[in-house]
């Protein structure tokens, strides 16, 4: 595929364009549209009930949900596209959703009705999106939401002069509360078939005879003529003309090229359709809304003057921020290690099972339950309260309207990257754990943005890297202390810096080649401050959290077993010493033995413990995996490495923190080790290069090590959630290719530089 052709998923993979279980041969569709923060998520739940689903058309990025609902006799189909403020498309997922409305590829037909979802409080500029749509003259109903607040700030829209107005049924509802969607449900019923009352014209009048005259041009086959004329004549960025060029002759593309020649020759190009929509507006509202018991400022003013103060409101938002990152670091925790426990208890029983079958807790059956399959399981269960904290958290932050200010106010920074604003809290959660972290860029509405943050997300540096960092800090780094900084905190935090500097330089040039785009902005409404929806956020969390173990589970598992075998086969006993089995099997009969003493136990136990990680050891360097470590040692030589510590990068492919419990095997300490174990930090200190005296790890080597793991890319949870929300093999390959092939370079400069210093 092209670099720049963005399949970016947000739920689950392209399928049909009508959920299960919708006849669409008898279900009206219903387009759902609004502006964000208008409720429209909100409506949704109400009208659909749990009857949805999430998904994508097929082949293309738009994420869309899927319900249905009945109303008098009626089966309704309504597809909710993402929020818009305007039907100009300025990207090719912003043109879909035109093409969608116009029931062009990749819709199957015309939609039946149009529905507005609008915010009350701020008419004015929900209004233009109508304004457009009421262009396409078809049947279309305007769901009048959050009047309450309206109400709040002073205002009273009345809804009979609005319908009066557009000439398409207006009806007030509080989305949250439920109130007024019986009403909607038969409005909407009634409305089906019946399109506006009048002919829809915000234009000045010179730019209505520019479209008149466009419309006497056009063919009858390309739409509905005024709505299309108006988005060609307006389409400073080429993509209508780009996906209805086709349908047009030529004598109605050079009208238009010449109307649009004139308007910039008036100077009123860039503007026209904005001055023409926002004057028929303002003209309007004074007939459509009263002022009761007009307010100063209102509780959000009062608010938003601390929160987006431009000093205050940063250091509130880096707290906020701080705050949610430690949360889902610390508080998941717990369900975590529960989760864990649960993964050994369950290869306990596995063990006991085999045990009263066939007497040993042996063999490769009993190896691919426990440490493939069982492994596997656990490996992707033990993200989930991460994923399930962090959804929660953020639908909160964003059900409340504060995520928009905190991306607001980090913007000003963020776009010297080539980021937004909104960028920040992906980021951030991945320091945590890169998965929750690349799931959370779905608030990112720009898909190159989005992209770009998903594939320098994994560059931060994760939990999973501690277990690295700890082991080789502790044993290498001198507990020295210079200016009363600790030399090993300060490794530590260079570790962090080298991806966060990285991830910098990475957006950068990413921005300026494959994903080239022009400077980054982004619109944002500040939405009024509300209580978050206890159904959205609900939603929102069990949607990302069953989203992740339905298809990034699955190619973590797969992954998990697939490694297990390379590290499991041939099995071939021959490798190991002779004298070296026969010790194991003493051990076992002498402990065994009913005469030995419960002291003489507990010694046997540790020494067969021993000479079991040797027996593993052996088997491990000749297993596949092993091979592959020799195979590999030429290329990992000049990092300072031999093939057990490339053996242990290639074991840590499912998960980083692997290497530590592989380095146990290899070095002859069996797998129950962990970074703290004393008996592996003194196994590694003592190491050397086989058939020599020379020691293995030196601090290099251990730079050598800390760096590449920092920038690699050894994570298979991580690349199958890119392919999760990119929808495409091609990007989580192009992540893995780009973090390693950076990782060697940095880890080999670090070596080579090092011997020279150290």
């Amino acid at each position: 595929m092209k670099s720049t052709d963005l399949n970016l998923s947000s739920d689950t993979p392209a399928g049909s364009s009508v959920p299960d279980g919708v006849d669409s041969l008898n279900a009206h569709t219903i387009i759902l549209l609004g502006n964000p923060n208008t409720g429209k998520s909100t409506l949704f739940n109400g009208l659909c009930g749990l009857k949805q689903r999430t998904g994508n058309y097929p082949g293309v990025t738009v994420e869309r949900r899927d319900g249905t609902f009945e109303s008098d006799k009626q089966r309704f189909h309504l597809v909710d596209l993402p929020g818009t403020y305007s039907l100009a498309p300025d990207s090719p997922d912003e043109m879909l959703s035109v093409n969608v409305l116009l029931g062009r590829p990749p819709a199957t037909k015309k939609p039946d009705l149009i529905l507005c979802v609008i915010d009350a409080s701020n008419l004015e500029r929900n209004l233009f999106l109508v304004s457009q749509v009421l262009d396409l003259n078809q049947p279309t109903v305007v769901a009048l939401n959050m009047t309450d607040i309206a109400a709040r700030n002073g205002n009273q829209v009345i809804a009979e002069k609005l319908s009066e107005v557009l000439g398409v049924p207006v009806v007030p509802i509080q989305a949250k509360r439920r109130e007024g969607i019986a009403d909607l449900k038969h409005k909407i019923a009634t409305a089906v078939d019946r399109p506006p009352l009048q002919i829809h014209d915000p234009f000045r009048e010179e730019v209505a005879e520019r479209i008149a005259r466009l419309e006497a041009d056009c063919p009858t086959d390309c739409g509905p003529v005024r709505f299309v004329m108006a988005r060609l004549l307006f389409d400073v960025n080429g993509f209508m003309n780009k996906q209805l060029g086709d349908l047009l002759d030529e004598r109605t593309r050079q009208s238009i090229v010449e109307e649009q020649a004139q308007m910039r020759a008036d100077g009123s190009f860039a503007v026209a359709e904005s001055n023409s929509r926002y004057q028929w507006i303002r003209g309007h509202l004074p007939t459509v809304t009263k002022q009761v018991n007009p307010a100063g400022l209102t509780i959000s003013d009062r608010v938003d003057s601390v929160l987006t103060h431009p000093f205050l409101g940063l250091i509130i938002a880096a707290v906020t921020m701080m705050f949610l990152f430690q949360l889902v670091f610390w508080a998941a925790e717990p369900a975590s290690t529960m989760i864990d426990a649960l993964t050994g208890w369950a290869s306990l029983l596995v063990d006991q099972l085999f045990v009263g079958l066939t007497g040993a807790a042996d063999g490769a059956l009993h190896s691919l339950i426990i440490d493939g399959l069982i492994a596997g399981v656990g490996g992707v269960l033990i993200f989930l309260p991460q994923i399930v904290l962090l959804f929660l958290l953020l639908a909160i932050l964003e059900d409340s309207g504060y995520l928009a200010r905190a991306a607001f106010l980090t913007d000003r920074y963020l776009s010297r990257l080539g980021l937004s604003g909104i960028t920040l809290i992906p980021l951030l959660s991945s320091f945590a754990c890169a998965i929750p972290g690349i799931m959370a860029t779905r608030v990112i509405r720009d898909p190159r943005e989005r992209l770009i943050t998903i594939l320098i997300a994994p560059l931060m540096s994760c939990s999973a890297r501690l277990p690295v960092y700890t082991l080789l800090i502790a044993a290498f780094v001198p507990a020295t202390t210079w200016f009363g900084l600790g030399l090993q905190g300060m490794t530590m935090f260079a570790m962090y810096l080298v991806g966060i500097v990285t991830a910098i330089g990475v957006a950068w040039v990413l921005k300026k080649t494959i994903l080239k785009t022009g400077t980054s902005s982004f619109m944002l409404e500040l939405p009024t401050y509300k209580l978050p929806s206890f159904e959205n956020v609900f939603l929102k969390v069990w949607e990302g959290a069953s989203s992740f173990v339905k298809d990034a589970g699955t190619v973590i598992v797969a992954a998990t077993i697939i490694v297990w075998a390379a590290a499991y086969f041939p099995r071939d006993m021959s490798t190991v010493p002779p004298s070296l089995l026969e010790t194991q099997r003493a051990f076992l009969a002498e402990l065994e033995a009913p005469e030995t003493s419960d002291a003489g136990r507990a010694r046997i136990s540790t020494e067969l413990a021993r000479v079991d990680g040797e027996v593993q050891g052996h088997l491990l360097r000749s297993s596949y995996l092993g091979q592959a470590g020799e195979f590999i040692e030429p290329m990992v030589k000049p990092l300072g490495w031999d093939w057990r510590i490339g053996s242990a990068a290639i074991a840590s492919f499912p998960a980083r923190e692997v290497i530590v419990s592989t380095m146990g095997v290899l070095f002859g300490l069996g797998g129950d080790v962990d970074e703290q174990s004393a008996s592996l930090n003194d196994s590694i200190k003592s190491a050397t290069w086989e058939g020599t005296d020379r020691p293995l790890f030196t601090l290099p080597v251990a730079l050598s090590i800390m760096v590449f793991f920092a920038l690699c890319a050894q994570c298979v949870s991580t690349l199958a959630v890119i392919k999760r929300e990119t929808n495409s093999w091609f990007w989580p390959v192009f992540t893995f290719v780009y973090m390693t092939v950076l990782a060697y370079i940095a880890a080999l400069l670090t070596y080579q530089i090092g011997r020279l210093f150290l």
